[in-house]
């Protein structure tokens, strides 16, 4: 059949399609137009000088290699990587140390039984993989066979293309893609290669619908069919593997979305079966949803807070009323640990802040549903299955108290006053370095509870008190912290106290009252402390 081709600027066509599409024409004999769409390999340009200072040392060796996995799917889809996944038909040990050697990074054995090694260069040196100046790790692998063969062996079509290292630098370069993974790009769909797949490695169950959650993608149907089928298999991969591919699942736009479709495979009950008695556990009229679906849509409330991408959770009007500014912003993009952001944690909290309450529940004579001491007791759980998934001790004691504390905020003032200075003070002392977050948490549990019942009046003075509590604590830092005026010295030398608890307790009440303004000097301490001690006496 002839036509003519003709190669269009990106674009043309279909408005808003990614850059990394390019668009041809092709012109069929009866008239008819049909667009096709060919990907682009595009990638740091930093990064390709290094492949081919490493393309240059295979050829001295004759060995082919091939750029693969997430380093080339994300350079045809126009993401930046810092994590480059390489096969070559040699023994890559040895290669990886020359390659080391002459580049001037840092070896690292990462499976010395299936031949896998690190290259780790200095981000300073070879380029800037982000504003953290990252280094580069170049993973160099054995290849099994051909490397159609080597292909066969990967989880999902779109992790299964091959680029020869031969190309790195021509942008058209041609795609080795025998399982239609270019396709399942421009569709945005997440196909397994084969089911054996899952047996193989069944932290892929998890890894599948993490991938559609961080680009947006659906899980192709005969794929979703075969996670539910082999869905408890995931109880048997390392703690560690599970906890970030959940969090970063967590970690991505509309995670009430991605939390569902777990549910629905049977995932996230096989991950976190404390929830398991959250489901139907029925919850006072106030509430809308039951306990499991408040703690999902709690997520959901947080991301609306938070001013995530597509959260449209509830109105701009309602979400007008939520504080907000550039400090919090940068404060929940904070790293805490493995990568793992401030807003992951707060999501984690969310999902997991009424994981009590179905123990916790009570029925009183009139009928109404109580759930006393849900909190506390919550918050033991969630140490259990943090503790589980190996997270880390920061992140433990983040998440805990949390969850401890997430009913705090509401109880700071009346119902017509604003929180007093010591209240707030109070508040930030015990929960320390979540104190923000709690009152995220709060705000979200509050948007939860009500769901489309919301009363906007409610609200309006739930959320600016929470909003004049931020304030108190970004624009006076001694209402948290106050400057020491006293110490136990001071005490044991001027009053003749014995050293033991009561001294720690009158210089909390010190700062407490330093917090409520009562106190600003050394002489006014030392006072108020004669009053403490004439009353106690």
């Amino acid at each position: 059949m002839n036509f003519t081709k003709r190669v269009l600027e990106p674009g043309a066509f279909l408005k808003g399609k990614p850059r990394f599409f390019e668009l041809c024409e092709v012109l069929l004999p009866k008239g008819l137009l049909q667009i096709r769409i060919r990907m682009k390999f595009r990638a740091q340009k930093e990064v390709v000088k290094v492949l081919v200072r490493v393309q240059e040392l295979l050829a001295q060796r004759s060995i082919e290699g091939y750029l693969t996995g997430g380093f080339a799917r994300d350079a045809l889809m126009g993401r930046a990587s810092g994590d480059v996944d390489i096969v070559i038909g040699a023994k890559a040990m040895e290669l990886a140390r020359n390659v080391a050697n002459a580049l001037g990074g840092k070896f690292v054995l990462l499976d010395q039984a299936n031949e896998i090694a690190r290259v780790v260069l200095s981000g300073e040196r070879w380029g800037v993989w982000g504003e953290q100046k990252r280094p580069l790790h170049l993973d160099l692998a054995t290849m099994h066979g051909s490397i159609e063969e080597d292909l066969a062996q990967r989880d999902f079509t779109i992790d299964a293309i091959a680029i020869n290292l031969r190309e790195i630098a021509n942008p058209s370069a041609p795609l080795i893609d025998p399982f239609g993974g270019q396709r399942d790009l421009e569709t945005g769909v997440v196909r397994a290669i084969s089911e054996e797949a899952f047996r193989r490695d069944p932290a892929r169950l998890l890894r599948a619908p993490r991938l559609a959650a961080e680009f947006g993608f659906s899980l192709d149907d005969e794929t979703r069919t075969q996670i539910e089928r082999h869905h408890q298999l995931i109880t048997q991969v390392a703690a560690e593997r599970v906890r970030d591919e959940f969090c970063r699942l967590l970690a991505a736009p509309k995670a009430t979305k991605w939390l569902r479709l777990l549910d629905e495979l049977g995932l996230l009950l096989a991950i976190l079966p404390e929830l398991s008695p959250t489901k139907g556990a029925e919850q006072p009229k106030e509430h809308f949803w039951d306990v499991f679906e408040h703690s999902i849509e709690t997520v959901a409330a947080i991301e609306f807070l938070l001013r995530i991408e597509g959260s449209a959770y509830f109105s701009d009007e309602i979400l007008a009323f939520a504080p907000w500014s550039l400090a919090l912003e940068g404060h929940f993009d904070e790293e805490v640990a493995s990568g793992h952001k401030r807003k992951t944690l707060l999501k984690l909290a969310g999902l997991l802040h009424d994981i009590a309450k179905p123990q916790a529940r009570t029925i009183e004579e009139t009928g109404r549903i109580r759930f006393f001491g849900h909190a506390k007791e919550g918050a033991t759980i969630a140490q259990g299955i943090l503790e589980r998934l190996r997270f880390s001790v920061r992140e433990k004691e983040m998440v805990q108290k949390m969850i401890e504390h997430h009913l705090r905020p509401g109880q700071l003032a009346g119902e017509e006053e604003l929180p007093t200075q010591r209240a707030i003070y109070r508040y930030f002392r015990d929960t320390g370095d979540v104190g923000i977050d709690t009152i995220f948490l709060n705000l979200a549990d509050h948007l939860a509870t009500q769901g489309p019942n919301l009363e906007l009046e409610e609200w309006r003075g739930h959320a600016q008190g929470m909003a004049y509590v931020l304030e108190e604590r970004f624009r006076e830092e001694s209402i948290v912290s106050p400057p020491k005026l006293i110490s136990g010295h001071d005490l044991i030398d001027i009053f003749g106290m014995s050293p033991g608890p009561n001294i720690g307790k009158i210089l909390e009440a010190v700062r407490e009252a330093q917090a409520a303004g009562e106190v600003a000097t050394k002489e006014e301490a030392l006072l108020f402390v004669q009053k403490l001690i004439t009353k106690q006496s």
